[in-house]
């Protein structure tokens, strides 16, 4: 069963990239391709992986393009459960690494997402500056795991603050998005379906802040999503 499920897995992989990057080719750097690159990959794999996405998303999908989201990293399947909500003309802020992955290296370029080089400080503070652009002008959201690493642990990682600078500069919300912690119960060899909710939050308002501000939004922005993960995770296990 294990071996089936990751050829099945890897198959689809392939063949979700190859779709992408003829997407891609066709309308290179449209915000709205990673919305398609997303569904692509997530819809099959959730069927293969036993996934049972439950998606209360309203705020996110209420929000007009031009906003930041941010949600919680916790492995490399988060690919294949978050793509059920990537919202109309959302682009993704990656590190610059992703780019050598064949095949999802071009597409992600192609899909008009950032490569960010973090160990080049002076690179990353342009790429946030053209990310604000984007968000100003092109009413396109960014969406950015703020903790910076996958992260299964039951608690939240200090978020980096890179997310929160584009949003105050941009003046646009920041809304989060929370998924429960499903890493640490995934089993390729299990066949029983597991149950993983995803939720946005409010979009939470930066008209009037300053820089000054940006390290208590953050804190902000954590302790709502902290909440609201161990609320979900009290709903799939109740004691």
């Amino acid at each position: 069963m294990l071996f089936i499920l990751r050829v099945l897995l890897g198959l689809h992989f392939v063949l979700a990239s190859i779709i992408g990057v003829i997407i891609g080719v066709c309308r290179p750097f449209n915000p709205d391709n990673s919305r398609l690159y997303a569904r692509i990959y997530a819809w099959p794999s959730s069927m293969f992986l036993r996934l049972k996405v439950e998606a209360d998303v309203g705020p996110l999908f209420d929000q007009p393009p031009g906003c930041v989201v941010v949600a919680n990293h916790q492995s490399n399947f988060d690919l294949f459960v978050l793509g059920h909500v990537v919202p109309p003309r959302t682009v993704c802020l990656g590190k610059k690494s992703l780019g050598w992955i064949p095949l999802f290296g071009q597409l992600f370029w192609l899909g008009g997402n950032v490569l960010v080089d973090r160990g080049n400080s002076w690179q990353a503070r342009r790429a946030i500056q053209t990310t604000t652009r984007t968000l100003k002008e092109q009413h396109t959201s960014i969406w950015v795991f703020p903790e910076g690493t996958r992260n299964p642990d039951e608690q939240l990682h200090p978020f980096k603050k890179g997310a929160f600078h584009m949003a105050v500069d941009a003046g646009v919300p920041i809304v989060p998005v929370c998924v429960s912690r499903y890493a640490r119960r995934l089993s390729l060899n299990n066949w029983r379906r597991q149950r993983v909710i995803i939720r946005s939050l409010p979009p939470i308002s930066t008209t009037g802040l300053g820089q000054q501000d940006i390290p208590a939004l953050a804190e902000q922005c954590r302790a709502q999503m902290q909440a609201c993960i161990d609320l979900m995770e009290r709903e799939i296990n109740p004691r």
